[in-house]
Order: structure tokens, then C-alpha cells, then sequence
């Protein structure tokens, strides 16, 4: 049997996937903690300085004539990063993107070939580590450096993360595990305000939020290996023993479970010669794949983070905004699985409708004024802007990992997450557009969001499609047709995959398309 059918014995989505899955869905709420960590322990309080005859000749004198007038504890106010040392807050916030978006790069490709399970854990293990070091920083310079450590733990394990819920289950629970990965970290965001409101020294806060780690690793041990990486390597017997040990914790019956060998030891072991970033760039149809949806994450990253700076400008509580900050993408998920599961919508048309939407609510707020008092305000927009793009932002999670094979699935999504890094750090620098013009910052996000949902629409449909395992698979596709396609009364729920043949049939509920290779 393929493993999709393997799956099905063993279940797709059984008590023991249900729990391995949470463990994943809940790390992302200490993944969220790290992201967010300096936004509180960077906070700059209000202060004063004394007057005095002439500007401080040293930083040492400027710490005897300074008073801070808020009661806020953080790392400007022990290490006086105010005046010409602010900036060494937001490039510590800039250290830890620049983590991100090197772990990104270098651990998706990493964990393609060693594994998804000994990159997960040990990723996981070190951010840990490196996060006490943060909460024990004995000055600036160590705190800058483990914050960049961190990001490229976090960058890392987060895309191994997502990666592994999706493997761990039947390939008609993806939407759902993706979703939940990405509600679990504007969740993760949402508490974290709420820890920042009653921890207020920042070492404190660090080594809270940091502690979550250590329990979730303990949790994570006993977690195994992909079964679809150990298929897509050639290793059949031990995804055998993988399959057969959920079965197992599923209460079912799976001894006779045996895998096919066809596309799997063969296969598996070509296409993991052939795998890596290489393959994104001189692959055919993986190069059209990454050139479009590396341009679409650049976009949403954006778009997202633009639109957050500029609805957080709002007045009010700092651990109000934060914990909005999250809270306002959680009305995005429920919309994301109702549409990215209808036929007559799917991961394609959803996608690229949610980020032109996006755009059209930046487009209208360039038309309404900025103090206008109305619910039809500017900060209205942005947050319909970002509501939007939160939407297309998990879509985009999810559809890319159904686009790549298991064998290059990690390096796509790290290449893909790299452009989006890439637009998170471009974000910061949008606002500033507004000296040309006041409606420049939102020109540029609907723009971005217009195009990338264009452009979004030259990717093919994966609902309800074949997962490819190896490269073979993937080549093979684009070179058949549809010959013929009918339309049965009623039929059950399956998917018959003949791979390496010259016919291939797959029944998905009512429709029976048979498809025959030219070669």
C-alpha cells in the first residue's frame, strides 16, 4: 500500500496524532513569547534630564543627570539605552529577525537530510538555553548576541514545527493542523501581554517566558520521526515501524501493515540525492514555484508587519496593544479553513482573494482622513488590512507545503520564509514613505497586495490533489493531461495512485478523472 492508504489504516487523525500535534501546536506559544520578548523588555519609559551647563561628555554622566518618571523595568532603564544608545533596542529586535532569517535558510535544508525529529529537538534544546542566557544577560553586548542565537533557533524550529504536523496526519488534516499551528502563535502573542501586565521586571519576565520551553521539550522527546521523510528517504521499514506504532496508541490493528516499494526506496533515494536549494532553481517547475511564492510571502510579511507598526501607533496600554496584537488575527483561521476546504474556492483562489482584499482595504484608506472619528477610520482599514493578510498568511503556509515534495519540502519553506524575513525587516521602513506623501505607506501595501494576489493565481490547485513524495513524482505531473473526465452519482471516499505506469486514476468523492501520461 502507498502511504496515504497506510495512514488511513493506521488513522489519519487518530488519539495518538491528536496528541503529538499538541505538543507542536503548543510550542508555538513559546516560539510567540521569544518573538515578542523585546517589545516588553525594550519598552523606553518616560524621563528626564537634569539641566545642565553643556551636553554630558560621557554615557556615565548622562546616567547621573537621568530620571526615569515611569515605573517600568527593562533594559533602557538598567543599561540607559535612551539618547545616542536608543538604537541598540531596535537592533536587538533587528538581531533576532536577522536569526530568523538565517535559521530559516540553514535549517530547512538541514532537517531534509538528517531528519525532521534530531533538528526539531536539538533546535528547541539550544533556544532554551540561549533564552536563559537572554534573562541573565550581565550586559548589553552578551544580551544582543543571544537574542540573535535565539532567532536562528526560533527561525529554524518553527518551520520543523509547522512541518511536522502536517506529516504526522492524513493529508486531508493539513488545512486544519496549519491553521492551528498559526492560531496557537497569535494565541502565544495574546498571552504573553498578559504575562508582561503582571511580571513587570524584565528578568523575570524572560526567565517565565522562557521557562515554557523546557516543558515543552520534555514533551517533545518522545515525540518519532516523520513517517513520510523515512518513506521519502528509501528508510520503508522504519516508516513501517513508525506507522505501526501509531497504530498501535490508535487502538488499531495495523501487523500486516507493508509498504510499497515502487517511488519509495528507489525513488526515495534519487530524489534525496537530487534534493536541496539547487533543485528550487534548476527544477522546472520548482523554480516557477519559488520565484512566485517567494514574492508572495515577501508580500504578506510586508503587508503584515507595515500594517501592525501602523495600528500600534494607537495610545493606550503597551500590554493591551500587545495582547491585540494577536488577538486580532484569530477571526482569520475560522476563515481559512471554511474556504481553502471548498472545492469551488480552494487554496489558490483563497489565497490570492485574501491578499487582494488586503490591498483593496489599503487602497480605500488612502481616501479617508486620519482623524476622522467614524468606524470608518484609517486604523479601521489597517485592521481589516490585517485581518486579511493574517488570512492569506497561514493559506500561504499551508499551500506551499502542499506544492513542495517531502523531500524539499523543508528547504522550500525555509527559502520561502527567507523572503519573508526579508519583508518583515523592509516593513519598519514603509512608514517613514509618508514624507513624500501621507497615502505612500498604503500605496505600497496595496500594490504589494494586489500583485502578489495575481500572481498567487499562476500556482496550481493542491485541494484535494496528490501529495508528491520525490522528485520523480513531482516531474511526472506536469506531463500528463486530462483525457477524460465523468462525473459518477456517488462514490466512496478514496484515492487509487498508480505511480510509474502509464495510467493514473483519483477519485475524490463524485468526480473520477483518469489521467494518461503523453510520454
Amino acid at each position: 500500500m502507498d502511504l496515504e492508504e497506510a495512514l488511513r489504516v493506521v488513522g489519519e487523525f487518530g488519539p495518538y496524532q491528536k496528541r503529538a500535534v499538541a505538543v507542536l501546536v503548543l510550542t508555538q506559544v513559546y516560539m510567540a513569547c521569544q518573538s515578542m520578548l523585546i517589545v516588553l523588555v525594550g519598552s523606553t519609559p518616560k524621563y528626564h534630564i537634569e539641566q545642565q551647563d553643556g551636553v554630558p561628555s560621557s554615557q556615565q554622566e548622562l546616567h547621573q543627570h537621568v530620571t526615569f518618571t515611569e515605573d517600568i523595568d527593562s533594559i533602557v532603564t538598567e543599561w540607559f539605552l535612551i539618547k545616542q544608545q536608543a538604537y541598540k533596542v531596535s537592533l536587538a529586535g533587528s538581531l533576532f529577525f536577522v536569526g530568523l532569517l538565517v535559521g530559516n535558510v540553514v535549517f530547512g535544508p538541514l532537517s531534509d537530510k538528517i531528519g525532521r525529529r534530531p533538528v526539531y529537538l536539538t533546535g528547541l534544546f539550544f533556544e532554551v538555553i540561549f533564552g536563559y542566557v537572554t534573562a541573565f544577560a550581565p550586559s548589553y553586548e552578551v544580551f544582543a548576541v543571544s537574542r540573535l542565537l535565539v532567532g536562528l533557533m526560533n527561525g529554524g524550529i518553527g518551520l520543523v514545527c509547522f512541518v511536522l504536523t502536517q506529516e504526522y496526519v492524513g493529508k486531508s488534516y493539513w488545512a486544519m493542523t496549519g491553521t492551528l499551528t498559526s492560531m496557537s502563535f497569535a494565541v502565544g502573542i495574546a498571552l504573553f501581554g498578559a504575562l508582561g501586565y503582571f511580571i513587570r521586571p524584565w528578568r523575570t519576565l524572560a526567565i517565565v517566558a522562557n521557562s515554557s520551553g523546557v516543558l515543552f521539550f520534555l514533551m517533545s522527546v518522545t515525540l518519532p520521526e516523520s513517517p513520510r521523510w523515512l518513506y521519502s528517504q528509501g528508510r520503508t521499514e522504519q516508516a513501517e515501524e513508525v506507522l505501526r506504532y501509531m497504530a498501535l496508541r490508535n487502538g488499531k490493528a495495523a501487523k500486516n501493515l507493508v509498504l510499497k516499494r515502487v517511488g519509495g526506496a528507489k525513488g526515495g533515494n534519487r530524489g534525496n540525492r537530487g534534493a536541496g536549494i539547487l533543485q528550487l532553481v534548476i527544477h522546472p517547475v520548482l523554480r516557477l514555484r519559488t520565484m512566485v511564492l517567494m514574492y508572495v510571502w515577501y508580500a504578506c510579511s510586508l503587508v503584515y508587519y507595515g500594517l501592525t507598526l501602523g495600528a500600534g501607533e494607537t495610545s493606550g496600554s503597551r500590554y493591551v496593544n500587545v495582547a491585540m496584537y494577536g488577538l486580532v488575527e484569530l477571526p482569520a483561521y475560522p476563515l481559512c479553513i471554511y474556504f481553502i476546504n471548498k472545492h469551488w474556492a480552494g487554496r489558490r483562489k483563497s489565497m490570492a482573494s485574501f491578499l487582494c482584499l488586503a490591498g483593496s482595504a489599503c487602497f480605500c484608506s488612502m481616501f479617508i482622513p486620519e482623524n476622522t472619528g467614524t468606524f470608518l477610520s484609517v486604523t479601521s482599514f489597517a485592521l481589516l488590512g490585517k485581518l486579511m493578510v493574517s488570512a492569506a498568511f497561514n493559506i500561504a503556509y499551508v499551500y506551499t507545503s502542499e506544492l513542495y515534495p517531502t523531500v524539499i519540502r523543508n528547504a522550500g519553506l525555509g527559502v520561502c520564509s527567507m523572503s519573508c524575513r526579508v519583508g518583515g525587516i523592509l516593513a519598519p521602513f514603509v512608514p517613514s514613505m509618508r514624507a513624500l506623501h501621507t497615502s505612500m505607506p498604503f500605496t505600497v501595501f496595496c500594490v504589494s497586495g494586489l500583485s502578489a494576489g495575481c500572481l498567487g493565481l499562476l500556482l496550481p490547485e493542491t485541494l484535494n490533489g496528490p501529495s508528491a513524495e520525490t522528485l520523480e513524482e513531482l516531474t511526472s505531473s506536469p506531463h500528463s493531461r486530462v483525457l477524460e473526465s465523468k462525473v459518477t452519482p456517488r462514490c466512496t471516499e478514496r484515492e487509487a495512485h498508480v505511480y510509474n505506469t502509464t495510467l493514473y486514476c483519483h477519485v475524490d468523492c463524485n468526480v473520477m478523472i483518469y489521467f494518461t501520461s503523453i510520454t
